[in-house]
Parts: C-alpha cells; sequence; structure tokens
C-alpha cells in the first residue's frame, strides 16, 4: 500500500475506533512480545468469525483522546521486521503478520500490524493458548466460538468425517506412543512431557484434535490407525505406494498408520553416498543422495494437502537419479512460486482438520512453509532445486533430485555461502536450461554468476575454476566449513558421544588432498572449538579422553 493508503485506512479506523478487530495502543518504546501475540492470536480469530479478511493492531495512537502520539517501537526497520518470525514461533498453526507498515501523519510514526483472518476452520493460538475479543477486551476464546470456527469445515472436509464403526481399539498403540513424543517436543513450553505421557488415550486424541466430541476421525485413523483399519476408509485405498524403476523394479504399499510409516517408506529409498564434484574439482565432498527431513517434508505435505475424495494414492517413484512424489488434486491454495521465499501463508486448506493434527503432532514444522523449508534445504546440500509440475490439472507431481544436473552450479554454492535464495533459484532454472526474467538475468550477469547468450546461458565456470593458488586460499579461509560442521553434527547425531579419534577417522579422508596431516588435525579441532563456541556440541570429561556431544535443545 501507498502511504496516502495507510493514512487513509488509519483515519477511517479512528472514526470508526476500536472493536472486535482493531486495536489501537500508545507505545512509547517497548512492548511485551508476548503481548502482542496474544492479540494476534485474539484479532485474527475475531476477524475469521467476522468474515474479515484483516484486522489491526496499532502503535501510536491514544486510546483515551484518540489522537496520534507517534511511537518509538522497535525504530530500527530490520528489527521491526523480525517480530514477523517472533510471532509465527509461538503462533499455532504458524502464522504471522501480513505486513507491518510504518506510516508519519505529522511527523509522528505510527505502526500498522496488518493481522491476517484465522483460515476458514482453524483457529490460531498463541503459546498454546486461543484469544479473542469481548468488545475493546482481551479474553480467552469461548467454547462456542472455537465450535464456530472449527465447525466451518466440518461438514466439507474429508478428513474431520467421524468414523461411527471407530472405536480406541482401531488406534495403533506404537503410533499413538510416537504421536505424543512428537506433541510434547512441539508444546515443550506449554506442557510438560510427563504431563502428555500422563493423559489417558481419549484425552490425547481429543487434545491433538484427532477426534471430534470423543469420536474417532478420518484423520485419525489416516495417522494413527492400525493397518487393517483402513477399510473403514474405503474405498479410498489409504496407501502410499513406493516404486523402484530403472534396471532394477519393485513396489511396496505403505498403509496407515502414516505418521510411522513414511519413515519407512523412506528407509526403503535407495540413499547411497554420491561424490558431488568430479575428481578434479577444488574441493570433494559426499553427500547422501536423499535428505530425510526432505523427503519425509514432501511426504507429510502430500498426505495433508491431497484431494481425498478422488480416491486415489500417493505414489513415491525412485529412479536413478532422482524422486518423484504424486498427489490428488490440484495445488490447492495459490501457486508453488508464491511460497519460495517463506513469507506467504495459505488463507485456506483443503484439510484443515488433518492438516491442523499433523502441525499439533510435530509432522508438518511449519504451515506455508514447507516448499521454502525444501528448497533451502537442498540447495545447502548443493543439489539441483525441487520443480513442481502441475500439468495434469487434477494431480501435482513434485520432482526432488539425487544427482547434480551442472557441476559448476554446485562448486558456486559450495564457494559462494552468501548467495540469496533468489539467486540460487535463478542458477538453478539457468543450470535447467529455463527462461529467466531480464532484470534477474541483468543482475546475474553484473555479479559475474552466469556467461553466454540469453537463448544458451550456463553458470559461469570462472568462479568455480580458480587457479591452485585460489583454491589454497579457498580452503584455508575454510569456505566448505558449513559442509564439515553437518558431518560432524550428522555424525553424532547417530552414534551419540565420540571421542576426537573417531571424529578425526571419521574426517580426515573427507578433507582436502592440499592439507597435511598436522593441517587436518588443526581443521578439525577448529570445527570442533567453533561448535562448542555457538553452543552446538560440548565436551565431556578431561581433555585427552573428552566425548564429544550434541547439545540437546
Amino acid at each position: 500500500m501507498t502511504e496516502a493508503e495507510l493514512q487513509s485506512i488509519l483515519a477511517a479506523l479512528i472514526v470508526d475506533w476500536e472493536n472486535e478487530v482493531v486495536e489501537f495502543k500508545n507505545v512509547s518504546d517497548s512492548y511485551s512480545t508476548s503481548k502482542i501475540g496474544e492479540y494476534f492470536s485474539a484479532l485474527a480469530n475475531e476477524a475469521n468469525l467476522r468474515d474479515k479478511e484483516r484486522a489491526w493492531l496499532i502503535f501510536g495512537v491514544d486510546n483515551q483522546s484518540r489522537k496520534v502520539v507517534g511511537s518509538d517501537y522497535r525504530p530500527i526497520r530490520e528489527r521491526l521486521a523480525q517480530l514477523k518470525n517472533d510471532i509465527a514461533t509461538g503462533a499455532e498453526p504458524r502464522v504471522t503478520f501480513r505486513e507491518i507498515h510504518e506510516v508519519f501523519i505529522d511527523g509522528l510514526r505510527v505502526i500498522m500490524f496488518e493481522i491476517p483472518a484465522a483460515p476458514r476452520g482453524i483457529p490460531i493460538s498463541w503459546n498454546g493458548h486461543y484469544h479473542a475479543r469481548a468488545g475493546e477486551s482481551l479474553v480467552s476464546l469461548g467454547l462456542d466460538k472455537l465450535d464456530e470456527i472449527r465447525a466451518q469445515t466440518a461438514n466439507t472436509d474429508w478428513t474431520a468425517q467421524i468414523i461411527n464403526e471407530a472405536t480406541i481399539a482401531h488406534i495403533d498403540p506404537t503410533a499413538l506412543s510416537k504421536a505424543r513424543q512428537g506433541f510434547a517436543i512441539k508444546h515443550a513450553n506449554t506442557f510438560n512431557k510427563g504431563e502428555v505421557l500422563g493423559w489417558s488415550d481419549e484425552v490425547f486424541l481429543e487434545r491433538s484434535r484427532l477426534t471430534r466430541d470423543g469420536k474417532i476421525t478420518r484423520a485419525a485413523i489416516l495417522l494413527l490407525g492400525r493397518p487393517e483399519s483402513a477399510a473403514l476408509l474405503s474405498p479410498h485405498p489409504a496407501e502410499i505406494t513406493w516404486k523402484l524403476v530403472g534396471p532394477e523394479t519393485a513396489y511396496e504399499h505403505f498403509r496407515p498408520p502414516f505418521l510411522s510409516n513414511t519413515t519407512a517408506l523412506y528407509r526403503r529409498i535407495r540413499n547411497v553416498q554420491v561424490r558431488i564434484l568430479p575428481a578434479d574439482a577444488l574441493i570433494q565432498v559426499e553427500l547422501s543422495k536423499y535428505d530425510q527431513e526432505i523427503v519425509l517434508e514432501a511426504l507429510h505435505n502430500c498426505i495433508a494437502h491431497q484431494d481425498y475424495e478422488r480416491n486415489g494414492r500417493v505414489i513415491v517413484t525412485e529412479f536413478l537419479d532422482k524422486l518423484t512424489f504424486r498427489t490428488e488434486g490440484n495445488f490447492f491454495s495459490g501457486n508453488p512460486d508464491d511460497y519460495l521465499d517463506g513469507t506467504i501463508t495459505p488463507s485456506r486448506y483443503r484439510n484443515p482438520f488433518l492438516t491442523q493434527a499433523m502441525a499439533v503432532l510435530n509432522m508438518i514444522d511449519t504451515m506455508g512453509y514447507g516448499i521454502y523449508k525444501m528448497y533451502r534445504g537442498q540447495a545447502k546440500r548443493y543439489f539441483p532445486l525441487p520443480d513442481f509440475d502441475l500439468s495434469e490439472g487434477n494431480a501435482v507431481t513434485l520432482t526432488i533430485y539425487g544427482h547434480i544436473v551442472d557441476p559448476a552450479y554446485s562448486r558456486l554454492l559450495i564457494q559462494k555461502t552468501d548467495l540469496s535464495l533468489p539467486d540460487i533459484i535463478a542458477l538453478d532454472r539457468v543450470q535447467k536450461k529455463l527462461q529467466i526474467e531480464d532484470t534477474t538475468l541483468k543482475r546475474l550477469r553484473k555479479a559475474g554468476l552466469v556467461e553466454g547468450r540469453k537463448s544458451n546461458l550456463f553458470v559461469s565456470a570462472s568462479v568455480a575454476s580458480a587457479t591452485a593458488t585460489e583454491a589454497d586460499y579457498i580452503l584455508s579461509r575454510g569456505l566448505e566449513n558449513n559442509f564439515y560442521n553437518k558431518l560432524i553434527t550428522d555424525y553424532l547425531g547417530k552414534f551419540g558421544p565420540s571421542p576426537r579419534s573417531k571424529i578425526s577417522l571419521f574426517l580426515t579422508d573427507k578433507l582436502s588432498d592440499t592439507l597435511t596431516v598436522v593441517q587436518k588435525e588443526k581443521k578439525i579441532q577448529s570445527l570442533l572449538t567453533n561448535l562448542r563456541r555457538n553452543g552446538v556440541i560440548e565436551r565431556l570429561g578431561a581433555k585427552k579422553t573428552a566425548l564429544w556431544k550434541l547439545i540437546d535443545n
């Protein structure tokens, strides 16, 4: 919005004054973030109930005199923008301000927090508690309002439907136990683990939003049901199919409980180590073809967003060099490109009941952040970025690559760790011979990241083909430290507390051959020391016999 538009909106809001979707605050230079979170929850829920697109929290207007008095709250723009992340961290689902506007009235600064309405069928909580408004007052969201929001999609959401013949006996005990663990992790700031483990199964399922009025829903069977309980969902097959194609062929069907069996499917994938660069490259690294977190993010999003009324299954196809994930239904809200920067949250969901339950159980870490998370994850591993194919209309196919398309692209990501995600996306399109916009091309050329004519662009090899002297400099500066740090944390995460000798044995052959044995030992010590100083790992015991371990967050 323009400055004039914001001033006009502010003037109209002051005339109408406070109501359930507008709150004015006379805030000078500080205000509790937790209190802002409570207002965020309340105003978003009230906007939903009143069928409003947005609500407003405004700093810099006195709520007694109704006059603009200005505010010095977080005067540095970067700190003000950080509030978006602060709110997203405590909100459930993980949504945040649509925008934080700064407008000046007669030289006085007013901050206008634009709050999106809660998605249909999904109330928004702050630190585990739901909030609402009673006139101008901040109150807890009553059961009547809570039920009203949740009922908005109850009759149209396939996953929210009750299965009358289903009982607690249809729930898999192992999956239920795993679900409790996920819930305890997700809500560690609200409930202690012992409390969660002490709830009865019925109470836990209700608080996990998998039952309605104490009755088992389709969502509960999908996520936690015994394999044989899938028959209760007929004619839907309730299956995820893994299929191997290529020189060897194989397949396997995975039924509920999906909370557990997505991990079982991941283990069927042939996840060998891949040398990411040719033998004559400056820096040689090895990585697994597929990252578990990225694969599970893709699988869980397929489960959350599938159109179950089409009675199709999710199909995961493993090729020699890539994985594809095909799910029934069109891309429901917007298109994949809308979510690349991690700032957009969908305003609606195909399966809000199931999606919210998966978020509560820590299966979906963020809502609307999944695509961003997968793109960032692949970029950090120096692999090509995922691709979405929407050409079928009634299906979405996601491709995750397990091979290198252009070695120059991967070298560039290893050496230039400060590349922005938009630049990485553009370079990925270049390596795949896809078109990019003229303004983007101009920016990449200016940075020396691409070469060739527009009709035949390629990632610049000059950046990645440094001389031997430059290579020594790059290595000595440790530009690949992020890679080695990940190797160390992955090793400690898998094998637990380990002595320095085992860590050295694991890392030595992965360090550059340009380093001597002594230099490699110094390099390893430096890596461990920096990780310790950054609070990632800790040393237990005397120096010579010490064990290194990950610090539990």
